[in-house]
Parts: C-alpha cells; structure tokens; sequence
C-alpha cells in the first residue's frame, strides 16, 4: 500500500456494512463488507431486515450491525490492513433507521475493553432490541398527530422540510413513545444509524449532523436545531434524548482507545 497516508470510510447500510480506504489521490487501497443475509444469516434477514406480517413494520436487529463491524475489523486484522496509516475516519449510515440506548448504555461505550468483541459487550445496552429503519411505514397514525399537532402538513413542511412521512425517525419515536412506553423511558440516548456507527468508533454518543437530522421531521430547517414544536408534539424529554445536532462536518474527536488492539499494535 506504499507509504501514503489513509482515509477510511465505513458505510451502515441496509444490506451489508462495508469498509473502504483511499489515499489522498482518491485511489482504493482496500476493501472488504460483511453482508447481512448471507455472513450473518442467523439473523434470518432479508435484504437486511425483518418484515412484520403487517406488511408495514420493517425493523433490523441493532446487534447485527454491531457484529458486523466485529467481522470488518477481524478481517481488515487478519489481511493486515495498516491501521497505523489512518489519518481520518468518517462514514454514513442508512436514512431514518433508529437505534435506542438504553440508561448506562454510554458508560459501557466509555469503558469499552478491548480483550472483547463489540458485541459481547453491548448487546445489553438498546432499550428497543429491533431497530426500526427506512423501509417501515407501520406510523401512519403518528404521522396525522404530527402533523395536526403542527396546524397542517404544510406547517410541517415549512418548520422541517417535509411533511409528515412514516419512515421519518419523529414519527417512529412517537411510536415507540406509545406502543413500548417502558422502552422509551429507559431510553437515554436515540441515534441515527450514522450516528450510532460513529458512537461506536468514538466510545461515546455522538451527535446526529444535520444532512440526516434534516430527515426526520423534527430539525428546523431554518435555524439547524430541534424544534421545540415537533419534540413536544413526539414525546416528552426528546430533546435531551437526541442531543445536539452538528453541522456535517464536524470533527467528534479522536477514536476510541478500545481500537488500540487494531491501530497501535
């Protein structure tokens, strides 16, 4: 891979999570994806995910996709990929999917030990174990609140950028909010796929950017924070629940030191 210094890029998407780096002359130097239905089939997706037999509900197992960043890391180990090169780290996630962490949930990201697997220790940390993501359009009936709450769809629109839509994270909060109310009371922190991709490398929460804040009913567009009107008209606390919102190209700091056993070896 010469001596040139690497940008690595992670991308959470519906149907796989993949790894790439390139140097600063955009050139790949490496490769590799874990795909959800057939490296972890004993998740038993479908184009990565879970339809209810409503036909509507469409959710993704959270811990999947931790345990594929397990299997990404294990294989970019196991072809020696020279972690010692990385200069930067960045990634993307699909649109709209939530994750939900449970209280205590950010001291274990804290406290990470690297003798063990992501998974192992993390798989008790999500109040809500299936993750709702793009492809659900179970909240129609929270959509009307939201929007009727708003004074119109076209209110909506002009405070979010769009009007009401099911897969939009404010109306899939609504529902967890009134269909799993113990959930959501146990819940301290809900990300973004994007965002819980980056709370896992940095070992800490991380705050949503708003390219995919702006996705889900709840940003205003105008002044690029929460608004306060769409958070009461969800459910209660959600401003504290989310965290900021940044603008996208925020730096959120240095990885975390449980990747030492990949980057400082």
């Amino acid at each position: 891979m010469g001596n040139d210094g690497l940008f690595l890029g992670f991308d959470f998407s519906t149907q796989q999570v993949k790894v790439i780096a390139v140097n600063d002359s955009l050139q790949v130097k490496y490769e590799c994806a874990v795909k959800f239905d057939t490296d972890l089939s004993k998740y038993n997706t479908q184009g990565g995910a879970h339809v209810s037999s409503d036909k509507s509900t469409v959710t993704a197992p959270t811990i999947m996709w931790i345990e594929a960043l397990d299997m990404v890391l294990d294989k970019m180990k196991k072809d020696s990929f020279p972690f010692e090169k990385v200069l930067a780290i960045s990634g993307s996630g699909q649109q709209h999917g939530s994750v939900y962490w449970k209280t205590g949930a950010q001291n274990t990201l804290k406290n990470l030990n690297s003798a063990e697997n992501l998974k192992e220790q993390l798989k008790e940390s999500f109040s809500v174990g299936d993750s709702p993501i793009w492809m659900d359009s179970s909240t129609t009936r929270q959509c009307q609140d939201l929007e009727k709450a708003m004074g119109g769809a076209q209110n909506v629109a002009n405070i979010t950028g769009s009007r009401a839509y099911e897969r939009f994270t404010g109306n899939q909060i609504a529902k967890i909010y009134q269909t799993k109310p113990d959930a959501y009371s146990e819940t301290e922190r809900i990300s973004l796929v994007s965002s819980f991709a980056a709370c896992l490398l940095l070992g800490d929460y991380a705050p949503i950017d708003t390219s995919d804040g702006s996705g889900m009913n709840l940003m205003n567009i105008k002044t690029l924070d929460w608004s306060d009107e769409c958070l009461k008209a969800c459910a209660p606390n959600l401003r504290e629940k989310l965290g900021p919102v940044v603008p996208s190209t925020t730096n959120i700091g240095k990885i975390s030191k449980y990747y030492g056993v990949f980057w400082f070896q």
